[in-house]
């Protein structure tokens, strides 16, 4: 596929991508072991629900400030420091695991406490792609570091599977935050001169909600981020759903888990890497149908008759969904106004990752008491219902070619 890797001739990206690579992997072995812990401490899908809720409650609660500080601040300087917490929280709950003294509310605290990290480092990271490439490799630089980033999820969740069923659960844990220091080498060899600085927004009263109205005014970011709030909301509880689909569902161990991942990752990484190949105009529609076929191909694995069929649905159900994560980025990054941007991907990430605290418990109830099929299939139908609505507006708004807010200076009048 031509162009497909043409962001990674700037040695920035570069950097930051075989960081992000290797931060991943410890990142995904992570998201194998905590819900595995969460299990054995409980055996309740209820209370991995709530559990991966509180990762993301800090985002839906403070999302909007992170984006804020994002605005105002150097984007590279602040994920210095928010790496350095990820790899704190890591290594505390590495020391309760390994000294036997870990208890539900302990990984309840500090799973509140990375989502309230996440709430500052999610916007100001989406921010600083486009300092790193430059407007013409955005959605290029996008694609490739979610490729990094769905790549790792190949192989961390399988080395996972492996650690935690000879050592437990610890041994991932002290890996995942001894990895956080590969983003920070990346971002201090970064050569500072060759970014693309960003006027940062001044010091004002009412910013926040400046953002709020900006997105609500503009048709071109409005109907995509109406469309992102309900998949997201309801078809991306793959985290709650897809360990309680191993052991509840298909009465697997920790490796079927990590099997499944791995398989889910790769898919993802072919999708990323197909959007890395795509131009760079944003285009609601696409988005649109990305989210018809990620809610279908929920429903097909909702109804695999065995883990063999489930196997074989899990890479296109990756695929389809971080295509549709990119294309959603992408249109918004490319249709906001520089000023804004920090804001407009700060609600970016309230949809995308601050709906888990209400899916997440919803889904963790319904694959207990209702089963992971069900859960599912809801979230899948629930998809494509949206996203065919989205699709009748569309057709129904044919405008002719115009310039994009993000070519405009934004005026708040």
């Amino acid at each position: 596929m031509p162009g497909t890797f043409q962001s990674l001739r700037v040695r920035n990206f570069r950097l930051f991508v075989i960081g992000q690579l290797l931060s991943g992997t410890g990142t995904w072995m992570q998201g194998v072991a905590a819900p595995w812990l969460v299990l054995q401490l409980t055996g309740s899908g209820v209370a991995l629900g709530f559990d991966t809720s509180l990762q993301f409650l800090p985002i839906l609660l403070f999302g909007a400030w992170g984006g804020l500080v994002a605005d105002r601040f150097d984007n590279r300087r602040i994920q210095l420091v928010t790496q350095v917490c990820y790899a704190l929280v890591a290594a505390t709950l590495f020391g309760l695991v390994a000294t036997h003294v870990v208890q539900l509310w302990m990984v309840y605290t500090l799973s509140f406490l990375s989502g309230c990290v996440t709430a500052i480092d999610m916007p100001t990271r989406q921010s600083f792609y486009l300092e790193m490439v430059g407007p013409d490799d955005l959605t290029n630089a996008m694609s490739l570091n979610t490729a990094t980033f769905t790549g790792a999820r190949i192989v961390g969740p399988a080395i996972a599977g492996v650690l935690i069923g000879v050592f437990g659960t610890a041994p991932v844990f002290l890996i995942n935050a001894i990895s956080y220091l590969a983003v920070v080498v990346a971002l201090v060899s970064m050569r500072v001169g060759d970014l693309h600085p960003r006027e940062h927004a001044a010091r004002a009263a009412g910013q926040i909600r400046e953002g709020v109205r900006y997105v609500w005014r503009t048709p071109e970011l409005r109907l995509p981020m109406a469309l992102m709030a309900v998949v997201f909301l309801c078809a991306f509880n793959f985290m709650v759903l897809l360990p309680l689909l191993a052991v509840r569902t298909f009465h697997g161990r920790s490796s079927t888990y990590g099997v499944i991942l791995s398989l889910f990752g790769l898919g993802s990484l072919v999708g990323a890497l197909v959007m890395a190949s795509r131009a760079r105009q944003p285009d609601s529609r696409r988005l649109a149908r990305l989210g018809v076929v990620l809610g279908a191909i929920a429903v097909g694995l909702a109804l695999a008759p065995s883990l063999g069929v489930a196997w074989l649905l899990l890479p296109p159900l990756g695929a389809a969904g971080i295509a549709f994560a990119v294309a959603a980025n992408s249109t918004l990054q490319l249709t906001s106004t520089p000023q804004m941007r920090g804001r407009v991907m700060s609600l970016y990430t309230v949809v995308f990752l601050g709906s888990t605290p209400l899916g997440g418990p919803v889904a963790g109830w319904v694959g207990e008491h209702l089963g992971p099929r069900v859960g599912l299939a809801g979230g899948g139908v629930i998809a494509v219902a949206a996203s065919a609505f989205a699709l009748r507006v569309l057709q129904r708004v044919r405008s002719p070619a115009r310039v994009l807010p993000s070519q405009l200076r934004y005026n708040d009048a």
